[in-house]
């Protein structure tokens, strides 16, 4: 299997998190978004990141497809989401709250970074932090110490690290005031699965449009 994208991408990064935890070998493939964006809508026609290129070449698009494509292979008793009932609301609770937060954080970014600085909208950047600030208050108030669905790690808590460890890299002035969030993505940070997903300098979009 190849996963196409950069780990600076939550997306990307909670899929190559799940891969490894589900015990799956794969090869990278790391181009940009931006800056190889031609070969990566040959891939996706959508020009958009994570892919997954499966052994006997079908092309698996979008994190929550990966992720339930994953969790199919591996079966109920492996799966990091519950097949079912009110712990699987939870879970997909939990999951909706971060990625929703990171949409926000990631339109905020793009308008500070992709936007001339005179033909930003301020008035769009509060209304997306208002959104980012209420949503990880809502997150911090479902967030206990320890994971979200018992004694192991499992989708929730995957997503929600991947989406934390997005704003030290792109908007730390964000993610401040979050004590619970805070100590779980230090849990994370600690595991392997982390470890061996952070991003490389080359993986982290610098002013502009270099990266993505």
């Amino acid at each position: 299997m190849i996963l196409v994208g950069q780990y600076d991408s939550p997306y990307v990064r909670r899929v190559a998190v799940s891969l490894q935890m589900l015990g799956y070998r794969f090869d990278r493939d790391t181009r940009s978004v931006f800056g190889d964006a031609e070969a990566i809508r040959a891939i996706n026609p959508l020009g958009r990141i994570p892919a997954l290129v499966l052994d006997g070449g079908e092309v698996l698009i979008d994190s929550a497809a990966i992720l339930d494509w994953l969790d199919e292979q591996v079966g109920p008793e492996r799966a990091l989401l519950p097949p079912r009932g009110a712990e699987r609301r939870r879970a997909l609770q939990i999951m909706a709250l971060a990625t929703g937060i990171l949409d926000k954080a990631g339109a905020i970014v793009y308008e500070r970074t992709l936007r001339p600085s005179d033909k930003r909208y301020d008035a769009w950047l509060e209304r997306c932090t208002t959104q980012v600030t209420s949503g990880l208050a809502a997150l911090e108030a479902a967030t206990g110490d320890g994971w979200y669905l018992g004694a192991e790690m499992r989708q929730p808590d995957v997503t929600v690290a991947c989406v934390l460890g997005y704003f030290p890299l792109r908007a730390p002035e964000l993610f401040v005031g979050y004590p619970k969030l805070a100590a779980l993505l230090a849990r994370a940070a600690a595991r392997p699965e982390f470890a061996h997903t952070r991003p490389a300098e080359d993986e982290v979009m610098p002013d502009g449009l270099a990266r993505a």
